[in-house]
Formats: structure tokens, C-alpha cells, sequence
């Protein structure tokens, strides 16, 4: 944890302590980090909204792209929705073979098992590089979290 002179948390300096080290969430759990650094943690009064638990299952929201033609202007809104309430979503009837969803993520975790070493080469924050690697959608040029974190 980083703690700035005047014994607050300094967020932003984490934040790019973290981004500089270019091993990324992984390069966490190779080093052995057992608990989660504050810098992922976001205070609840800075959450706009979380599905509600009360002892009911999660169920994650689906979208259905069966028919998107004449669907397109419902399912444009229910990919709004869903992103906007839960920050994901499934996607079904998407028509992607079962063999290519298999093979890339056999590409995905064959990439992140190299060593740290061979995946900075494409570490980067850089919006304009078509193919990259970046640890998590967190920027050192990004606002700290509503409400801060002190």
C-alpha cells in the first residue's frame, strides 16, 4: 500500500507503481500476493449500482442475437441495460463456432502462462495500438474513484 507523506492513501501513485511493473494482475499472483491491494477495492458508496443478493441466485444477464435484424433496436437496448446494471453480459446465438470460442481461449491462457518477461513487450495503455496488453481497465491519467479513497 502506498501512503503519501501526510498519511492518506495515495491512489494514483499505486495505481502507476502497479502499471509500470507491466505484469499486471497475474504478475499479483505469481508473486504470491494472498490479499487484495487496495487499489482494486472500491469503497460501496462509490458503486452506482449492485445486483441485489438478498438470497436470490445472481442470474447474469443474457442477451439473444437469434433474429437481430428485425430485433436490432431491443437488443441494442438490452446491451445497454445490461452493461449500464451489471458491467457484463452473455451473449447466445452469436453464431461463433463452439471450436473457435475453444481455441481462443486456449490462445488466451496460453499467452498469459509465458513468463512476464515475454508479455511486456505488448503491455501498454496506448488507446491507438491495435494489439496490446493491459493489466486492468485502470489508467494512471484516470479521475481516482468517486468520493476518493483517503
Amino acid at each position: 500500500m502506498v501512503v503519501s507523506s501526510n498519511g492518506h492513501y495515495d491512489w494514483a501513485k499505486e495505481l502507476k507503481e502497479f502499471d509500470e511493473t507491466k505484469a499486471g494482475v497475474k504478475g499479483l499472483v505469481d508473486a504470491g500476493v494472498t490479499k487484495l491491494p487496495r487499489l482494486f477495492v472500491h469503497p460501496p458508496e462509490t458503486l452506482h449500482s449492485r445486483p441485489k443478493l438478498d438470497g436470490v441466485p445472481l442470474d447474469l444477464p443474457t442477451i439473444d442475437l437469434q433474429g437481430l435484424g428485425s430485433r436490432r433496436s431491443e437488443v441494442v437496448e438490452e446491451i445497454r441495460k445490461a452493461a449500464q446494471e451489471w458491467g457484463f453480459f452473455r451473449i447466445v446465438n452469436h453464431g461463433v463456432p463452439l471450436e473457435t470460442m475453444d481455441a481462443m481461449l486456449a490462445a488466451v491462457k496460453r499467452f498469459h502462462e509465458q513468463p512476464t518477461e515475454e508479455k511486456m513487450r505488448w503491455y501498454s495503455s496506448d488507446v491507438r495500438k491495435h494489439v496490446k496488453l493491459t493489466a486492468t481497465y485502470l489508467h494512471v491519467n484516470m479521475i481516482r474513484p468517486v468520493g476518493g479513497i483517503s
